[in-house]
């Protein structure tokens, strides 16, 4: 998810003229008298909203306050539980707990993101809502999670975190649920340092997620900011006209990204196939997925080992699985669990298909400057590997 790869003159230029425009207004409120009427982060939740195409955007710090803007705007909290995948980053369960719901967390399958069945087998009275994760640029079963979830009167949060641009039977992800957050951190394929956005199509949950992220701020057209009153509890998770700034360029973007990222993953796997090596690729759902990265299972844990291994000793390197798993699986994370009865002493026995998958998985990040030379250097490297493996 390489924004930072198209980094150039654009981005600077743009800084540049906020401060020529504005006076170096950065805050995304206020300021009338000064700001002249320049509003970048309401601009770039405009231009977001626009090219994903929903009816509302609201743009916050991080992915991560987008995952609790969300929640909260769902008014889910105390007593209600929320179910999410094994397989994702720390964030989406942290936010869970951050709002005070329960966590319910359940295996994922071949297409590495949520199992619809596991996802149906956890529905009990308590649940208000599901959490699918598009992981990795490839998207979840929305068809069939989105059935499950209005069958059990459940709220669909996104967390397309990971697959900003991405869709799934023509629609984008981030569209397709009640909800949508995105994030634009320095590893993102939009990529602001830090920042996010909640996208829904509902007036309500917008209304809701933007006093949320700004203190409870009813944003009236009647008085000032400083005389306006709340119409609930908030905190601050706002962006700032920085961030907005380099997004807006960052997002004209967008599709150049993704367009050379496909193309490249599907040049670098054609390579592998062509090699009649035993690959095992993770099942992709739809041809709207990214092309962040390529997945492979191998045939045990120790081959996994070994294959990493040998990557690193000829320079390739991994993506999430198995390097970061630490931040992306579950299992690992016992510095929450501990504190949560529904988790003590037994997490490590859970979720034992997303681990068979997960530990016997290796990710071959793709960018968006590999030319053939480099794309010819990884797949040989994979390809000999295999070879040295029996594979």
């Amino acid at each position: 998810m390489p924004g930072y790869e198209v980094f150039g003159e654009e981005e600077r230029q743009a800084i540049n003229s906020l401060f020529d425009a504005n006076g170096g207004v950065l805050f995304a409120h206020g300021f009338e008298g000064i700001r002249k009427g320049v509003y970048k982060v309401r601009e770039f939740e405009g231009a977001m909203a626009e090219h994903i195409g929903c009816a509302y955007a609201q743009a916050v710090s991080s992915g991560s306050s987008a995952l609790l803007v969300a929640i909260k705007s769902l008014g889910i909290g105390d007593g209600d539980e929320v179910i999410i995948p094994a397989f994702t980053y720390v964030a989406t369960a942290e936010a869970v707990l951050q709002a005070g719901a329960k966590l319910v967390i359940v295996d994922i399958d071949d297409t590495y993101t949520l199992d619809p069945t596991a996802f149906e087998a956890a529905i009990t009275p308590k649940t208000r809502a599901v959490i699918p994760v598009h992981m990795m640029g490839a998207p979840a079963d929305m068809d069939r999670i989105v059935k499950i979830a209005r069958g059990h009167q459940l709220k669909v949060i996104e967390d397309s975190a990971q697959a900003v641009g991405g869709s799934f039977h023509g629609r984008r992800l981030g569209t397709i649920g009640d909800l949508g957050c995105f994030s634009f951190d320095a590893g993102k394929v939009l990529n602001t340092g830090e920042g996010g956005m909640v996208l829904t199509n509902s007036e309500s949950y917008f209304t809701a997620a933007r006093a949320y992220h700004d203190h409870g701020h009813e944003y009236s057209e009647r008085v000032s900011r400083g005389q306006e009153g709340a119409i609930g509890v908030g905190f601050n998770f706002r962006m700032t006209e920085l961030q907005g700034c380099i997004g807006l360029v960052q997002l004209s973007k967008l599709e150049q990204i993704i367009a050379a990222q496909r193309k490249n993953k599907a040049a670098l796997k054609a390579r592998l196939i062509a090699s009649e090596k035993t690959w095992v690729f993770r099942r992709i759902l739809d041809e709207g997925e990214i092309g962040d990265s390529i997945l492979f299972r191998l045939p045990d844990r120790r081959v996994t080992d070994e294959f990493v291994l040998r990557m690193k000793s000829v320079g390739l390197s991994t993506k999430n699985v198995p390097d970061a798993m630490r931040w992306h699986f579950a299992k690992h994370w016992g510095h929450m669990f501990n504190r949560h009865a529904m988790y003590e002493k037994v997490y490590l026995d859970r979720w034992a298909q997303s681990a068979e998958l997960l530990e016997t998985t290796i990710a071959v990040p793709v960018m968006v400057k590999m030319d053939t030379k480099k794309i010819d250097d990884i797949a040989e490297k994979l390809i000999t590997i295999a070879g040295e493996l029996g594979l």
